[in-house]
């Protein structure tokens, strides 16, 4: 069968929940297709090997970011996806929403944060959180709270505490601002990712068809509408048709990609790659914002970090332990505790999402630890630096060229500026430098000045893995997609990702592109939101 109501490219954090619910009825036949594979593999299934997860090249598309001007020229790694369930089967599983003035501000009618909270909770199933206002129970994805048991963990709190940083219960509910434990998606010590959670339980479904090893090249347009894909499939190229829609849900950087070569673009720079323009959509690719982290990394005195765990034998058991019982340090993410704090009094909400880990790197490996040692980490929530996704060539098996743009606005400089100096002063409150046995980074000769911190961030700051914005959503005339998705220009075609987020969100992005893909299967199939209740 190559003919489908409904087509769906991209099995990831959106493209899963998307397949769930448009063949929910039974009444339309969908077809979900993913370049990658399934995701059975162990690594994607203990919550400790996130750490070696988001580099296993098997189901990474192994992108990498253009040299950086504002990073002394460095070419960052980006991995992303390519298994079924995309970044959520090789993220850190961290459950987070962003704040309600995230949505508010992106100013497009239906997607305020009363509009999108109905969203997240059809989604929930939060145990722990039962009878919240902000939460549900009874969704397919499982959230839970996390347990940090690690002792450096509450030596972390405290620090933060005594440094006048207030306690948060809840990241996602009425305030944001504070530290403590966060949720994650992780059921009975195993990660919960939108494959799990979605997917898989409906893959019986007769109207539901999951091709893998399949890339899409180029969608098929006609009479100025969307009829299907040139896929190719195990190694044989073929057409799929669509009677319906065609919903692109690659991610920010597959999605824009996919568009141009298909003619949706800028006409001059689609025809000098050789591409006919079918759409004139300049915007594709651009308004590309993401994430950037530091660390400021510490030797520990006690051994009680991760590169303890991972002697063979006491590796060996943690594994046993999570296979078994679901329980223990391989059954949990080690960045359990931190939170969102303002780095300068007089900000309306916090501009840095600050988290403790246990290690010295986020590669869960006793070679990736090197010694006993804990870092903490933090990113700037809102970068003002826009970048782009272009194309390097017309040919569809050629990765786009990725530019983020890192620190090209200076208000991003000056947030990771304070935040050093505000992470810094929680590194060396008694309550956690008891733990510590020196520095590793930054040194002194390092926080001497402002220009000192800017050119110690410049060498070692790095991607937090939250790329959006290349298929912008809007009101105005240069929105690649309009409020309901659908791509301007063309009929029978929508995007449902990361890419259609106008502002990066205060947050991680995975628990809003399955927001995201709710409402659009809403919008697809004509249904009424439900009844939003006010908390």
């Amino acid at each position: 069968m190559d003919t489908f109501d409904f087509i769906i490219v991209g099995a990831g954090s959106a493209g899963c929940v998307l397949a769930n619910r448009l063949s929910e009825s039974g009444l339309h036949s969908v077809l979900l297709i993913e370049a990658g594979g399934e995701d059975r593999n162990l690594l994607f299934k203990l919550p400790l090997l996130a750490g070696v997860a988001y580099w296993y090249r098997h189901s990474n598309w192994g992108y990498a970011t253009e040299p950086q001007s504002g990073l002394d020229g460095r070419q960052i790694k980006w991995p992303r996806g390519k298994v079924l369930g995309g970044s959520s089967t090789i993220n850190g599983m961290m459950y987070m929403r962003g704040t309600a003035q995230d949505y508010d501000r992106w100013g497009v009618p239906g997607w305020g944060y009363a509009d999108v909270l109905p969203y997240f909770k059809r989604s929930e199933d939060n145990p722990g959180r039962a009878d919240d206002p902000f939460h549900a129970v009874g969704g397919p994805l499982r959230v839970m709270r996390a347990q940090a048991e690690n002792p450096l963990y509450a030596s972390f709190l405290a620090a933060s505490v005594a440094e006048g940083h207030r306690r948060n219960d809840d990241f996602n509910g009425a305030v944001q601002e504070g530290l403590g434990p966060y949720d994650f998606n992780i059921r009975d010590g195993r990660r919960e990712s939108s494959a799990t959670a979605f997917l898989h339980p409906v893959r019986g479904r007769t109207n539901l068809d999951v091709w893998t090893r399949c890339q899409a090249l180029r969608l098929e347009i006609e009479g100025g509408r969307s009829t299907g894909l040139v896929v190719n499939r195990n190694g044989a190229e073929m057409r799929v048709t669509a009677r319906r829609e065609v919903v692109l849900c690659g991610g920010a950087i597959n999605t824009p990609q996919l568009l141009m070569l298909s003619g949706i673009g800028d006409p001059a720079v689609l025809r000098d790659l050789g591409i006919a323009p079918n759409v004139a959509a300049p915007e594709v690719g651009r308004n590309l914002q993401d994430h950037l982290g530091v660390y400021l990394t510490y030797a520990c005195r006690d051994p009680i970090t991760l590169y303890a765990l991972f002697r063979p034998d006491r590796a060996a058991w943690a594994f046993l332990r999570a296979l078994l019982f679901g329980t223990g340090p391989a059954a949990t993410v080690p960045l359990e505790v931190g939170g969102f704090l303002k780095t300068r009094a007089g900000l309306a909400e916090p501009d840095i999402h600050i988290t403790f880990v246990p290690g010295l790197s986020l590669e869960t490996t006793q070679a990736g630890q090197g010694q006993h040692g804990y870092l903490i980490n933090f990113y700037q929530l809102r970068p003002k630096s826009r970048g782009a996704i272009t194309l390097a060539s017309g040919n569809p098996y050629a990765a786009a060229r990725i530019d983020p743009a890192y620190l090209t606005a200076t208000e991003d400089a000056r947030c990771l500026r304070d935040g050093v100096r505000l992470a810094r002063a929680i590194g060396e409150n008694p309550e956690l430098a008891r733990h510590k046995a020196r520095d590793l980074s930054p040194m002194l000769d390092d926080l001497a000045s402002d220009e000192t911190i800017d050119a110690w961030v410049r060498r070692g700051a790095n991607t937090i893995f939250h790329p959006v914005g290349t298929a912008r959503m809007g009101t105005d005339a240069g929105a690649v997609v309009d409020a309901e998705l659908r791509v301007r220009g063309v009929t029978g075609l929508r995007v449902a990702d990361a890419s259609v987020m106008p502002n990066l969100i205060g947050g991680n992005t995975s628990a809003p592109c399955m927001m995201i893909a709710e409402k659009a299967a809403d919008l697809m199939l004509g249904h009424a939101a439900r009844p939003h209740v006010a908390p």
